[in-house]
């Protein structure tokens, strides 16, 4: 991962989860089984599941746990992919479409499993997922998407537009699906909970040991870290998703690292807040730069969107976010924000997460394109079943590294598509 640039108590959720388990940086050489780079959900949960299986397992970081946007993500639990069923069939096949489908649209389950049978305290709240649209060809688009759900066995919800105004306290959409399988939770407290339940299930973390060197040595891998400490296993999972530098050749240039900005109003009062998503559930739009907001604990409001692709450095760079929220809830002028901060998505070129085995022992996943609380968690596991043999196959293929095309022009390319994208949200 890359060196920090942005500490974790310039977050909202730094303030308010409670302290992580003790990382310290690796001190000495070590001889496990696995290494995983990145202790974000995805490290994390292969880390869980394959200590609980009884693996020597280290997991070091450049941060420490949630330390990305794993900690800085919009706390929003939701299941399924860019994809609808029926398109991931046709691109997959029948029966590899079927079991992909089956994994993605349980992926909140397994995020809230993991949290009940381990008492992982992390505001954990259940209560759905509102999709609405803004746009008429947006409508029919989730309308579509409603439809494929609810022949999987999902008692989705369609709303009308007065209805869904009801449902979220804004009169900006047309009408709206609600898929009951979706949730929140505060996002740096979960990836600390899994940090905790991995430790005690054998797991070494070893926060604040960026790796700056990964090479064969013998039948396995040695990987050193930037204080010059080794760690050497006979396997490396590679789980650095946004944060993706160049210890493997190539992998940085497969992912499009984008911000996702995200404001926080202070703590609503009880009217505001029963105007607002009175029922709890979280919510994101259909637009092509959707824009995603929910409650948390304390009863702030967050907002989230696309901002610009450098690091944020000044209050302006949330601007658009703070205008959107004015436009979608004029019900809160005056109240102010209280926290704004951001965190890298990876997007891929295909919009599905990707798996690489680049070398003997090397595993690499990465790539949620914005869904990554659900899959990175539910992926995790499958990856440590792979890594241990006790899998069947994992559900994504494993696929070749191939660089995006001119990457290094992302940012023009992010940007161009931003535009694009914002003109025809707002005509169509």
């Amino acid at each position: 991962m890359n060196a920090p640039q942005l500490s974790l108590p310039a977050s909202l959720w730094a303030a308010t989860a409670p302290a992580g388990p003790a990382t310290p940086a690796l001190a000495e050489d070590k001889q496990v089984d696995v290494a995983i780079v990145g202790a974000g959900y995805t490290g994390l949960s292969t880390a869980l599941h394959l200590a609980a299986g009884g693996t020597r397992v280290c997991v070091l970081d450049a941060g420490e746990p949630g330390w990305g946007a794993s900690g800085r993500n919009g706390g929003q639990v939701i299941p399924g992919l860019k994809y609808d069923p029926d398109e991931l069939r046709k691109q997959f096949g029948g029966e590899r479409g079927d079991a992909l489908i089956e994994v993605v649209g349980n992926a909140a389950d397994e995020v809230f499993d993991l949290i009940g049978r381990h008492g992982i305290d992390c505001d954990a709240s259940r209560n759905g997922w509102v999709q609405p649209a803004a746009s008429k060809a947006a409508l029919r688009g989730i309308e579509r998407r409603a439809e494929q759900w609810r022949r999987q066995g999902v008692a989705v919800e369609l709303l009308d537009q007065a209805a869904v105004a009801r449902r979220i306290g804004s009169s900006n959409y047309l009408g709206a699906w609600v898929d009951p399988r979706a949730g929140s939770l505060q996002p740096l407290s979960y990836a600390r909970g899994l940090a905790r339940v991995a430790t005690a299930r054998g797991a070494c973390i070893h926060g604040h040991s960026r790796v700056t060197g990964l090479a064969r040595e013998g039948s396995g891998w040695c990987l050193t870290t930037a204080q010059g400490f080794k760690a050497r296993a006979e396997r490396v999972v590679l789980a650095t998703d946004g944060y993706t530098d160049d210890l493997w050749p190539g992998l940085r240039q497969t992912v499009i690292a984008a911000n996702s900005f995200i404001i926080a109003t202070r703590p609503l009062s009880p009217e505001l807040r029963e105007s607002i998503l009175p029922g709890g559930e979280v919510c994101s739009d259909a637009r092509r730069l959707l824009l995603y907001f929910r409650k948390d604990a304390q009863g702030r409001l967050l907002l989230g969107g696309r901002g610009p692709f450098v690091e944020p450095s000044r209050q302006a760079d949330w601007a658009l976010l703070e205008r959107s929220l004015g436009s979608l809830f004029p019900q809160l002028a005056g109240v102010p924000i209280e926290y704004r901060w951001s965190g890298r998505v990876a997007l891929t070129q295909d919009f599905l997460p990707h798996v690489h085995e680049p070398a003997p022992g090397v595993s690499i996943l990465l790539g949620y394109n914005g869904r990554g609380v659900a899959l990175s968690t539910a992926l995790g596991r499958h990856l440590a079943a792979r890594l241990s043999g006790r899998g069947e196959g994992f559900p994504f293929p494993v696929t070749r590294i191939r660089p995006i095309p001119f990457h290094g022009l992302q940012r023009f390319y992010l940007g161009a598509g931003i535009a694009w994208y914002r003109l025809l949200d707002a005509l169509l």
